[in-house]
């Protein structure tokens, strides 16, 4: 890909991003400890973003567009979209300000973000793929980033990549106020490789965990009725997780998966308790895997390239057997991941694809992007694990932040994966959170393999 053309483009619709039609957020708590005066000096803020855009990211600094053959990115040498950043002064006290963040307060501290959905009826959308909002208090004790970025053009891995790279660079600036003697620490690639070569025709997949909804009506649909959604954050300590990496070592599984085991078996005895009717119904497990690997890109590719493993059984299995043996079907969920799925995941999303063309060009509605929240199982386990992210190593020259608040989707069966400030995926030396979301009713403190993880709840 040639980037110093008048107009260079890419597609994101040769892999699975163009469903990804949404805006996932995250705040950043950091504190002044010591009052210093320029704390994220906001001229400093802005320069270096717009430096790293231009010069690293020019396709942040572009557009999408839909076109009969697909959706682009197209941006150019001579013009740029640069990522809006917008700020506010606070008349209240760190505690309040730091509430606000753990709660989750996205209408105070996060930019108010357009519709994220690319449609042909709008081909040229002015859809920004980076946002920030910059919050103050009046008495300079802290200072809170509330980045939003848009999910078809990065993934989680994509982002905080990009988050290490800004604030690196912020902080060169700060430190050396130039960048002439400056490498960012993850110089991004671009454009997804072409995976045809995995297509197997003698295999198929059977695809439960995608489900297409209209992204200007998913929110409405995904709630479950009345049912108020809470969220539960379970803290799991380092006693915790040094049992539970043994367990997997015993079994063949990794840490995560046994994990993942017990949130599901945890989650579907509550609802086989309270319903014991819904023994024969579905019980689904979802999670994310990074696609780059199997795909043969690079670590550094800026793309969406997230594949979704799924494994489907009853409600009334999943309580009958042991955790050991429900971390093995997580295993064989994730290990199914191969590039030959890779490549049959791609081809049923394209599918729909090119019916969502066909749907326009015949005059019916079309629009769709991908949402495993919208599967109607009686009991959904939907993980996204964020642990190994350089999340807490974002350092613009101020320090590490206090917090980081990961999105919050209050949706049924919602589950993320999180890093406490202190924790080291590789050495387990710090507890690791796990944000839960299920409605009201299910009282995650009745399970006894739940209620040991239990810290608190957020509505």
């Amino acid at each position: 890909m040639t980037t110093d053309a008048p107009e260079t483009r890419f597609s994101i619709s040769n892999n699975p991003s163009y469903l990804y039609q949404a805006y996932f957020s995250y705040i950043l708590e950091y504190k002044n400890g010591t009052q210093a005066d320029g704390f994220f000096d906001l001229e400093l803020l802005k320069k270096s973003l717009n430096i790293l855009v231009r010069k690293h990211y020019k396709p942040v600094a572009g557009w999408f567009q839909a076109r009969n053959n697909g959706i682009d990115v197209v941006y150019y040498s001579d013009k740029f979209n640069d990522p809006p950043v917008t700020t506010q002064t606070l008349d209240m006290d760190y505690e309040t300000l730091s509430r606000h963040v753990h709660d989750c307060n996205v209408e105070l501290l996060v930019p108010a973000a357009p519709s994220a959905a690319i449609t042909f009826e709008d081909p040229d959308p002015d859809i920004p793929m980076i946002m920030v909002k910059v919050t103050y208090l009046e008495s300079n004790e802290a200072v809170v980033l509330g980045v939003t970025y848009h999910h078809s053009l990065m993934d989680g891995t994509a982002f905080w990549m990009f988050m290490a790279n800004w604030s690196a660079l912020c902080k060169h600036l700060h430190e050396h106020g130039d960048i002439t003697e400056f490498d960012i620490p993850h110089p991004p690639t671009f454009e997804f490789p072409d995976i045809s070569h995995f297509y197997n025709p003698s295999k198929t997949f059977e695809h439960p965990e995608y489900i297409l909804v209209n992204p200007n009506q998913f929110p409405k649909r995904l709630q479950p009725g009345s049912e108020k959604i809470v969220e539960t954050i379970l803290e799991v300590s380092v006693e915790q997780q040094q049992a539970l990496r043994q367990q997997a070592r015993d079994f063949g599984v990794s840490f995560t998966e046994m994990l993942c085991a017990v949130l599901w078996k945890g989650t579907n005895g509550l609802r086989l308790e309270l319903n014991p009717e819904i023994g024969s119904e579905s019980s689904l497990y979802t999670c994310t895997v990074n696609s780059r690997t199997r795909a043969g890109a690079s670590n550094n590719l800026c793309a969406s390239p997230v594949t979704i493993a799924s494994r489907e059984q009853t409600v009334a299995e999943i309580a009958a057997l042991e955790v050991c043996d429900i971390a093995q079907l997580v295993h064989q969920a994730i290990g199914k991941c191969t590039g030959e799925y890779l490549s049959s995941s791609y081809r049923y999303l394209h599918h729909q694809f090119k019916q969502e063309q066909d749907d326009k060009c015949n005059g019916r509605a079309g629009k769709k992007v991908m949402c495993v929240f919208a599967n109607s199982a009686s009991v959904k386990c939907v993980i996204a694990t964020s642990r190994t992210f350089p999340i807490y190593s974002t350092d613009f020259g101020f320090g590490a932040p206090e917090y980081v608040r990961p999105p919050y989707w209050p949706y049924d069966g919602s589950m993320r994966i999180w890093p406490t400030p202190l924790y080291d995926a590789r050495s387990s030396n710090a507890p690791l959170h796990v944000y839960v979301c299920q409605p009201e009713y299910i009282d995650l403190s009745l399970s006894p393999l739940l209620a040991q993880f239990i810290k608190r709840n957020i509505d």
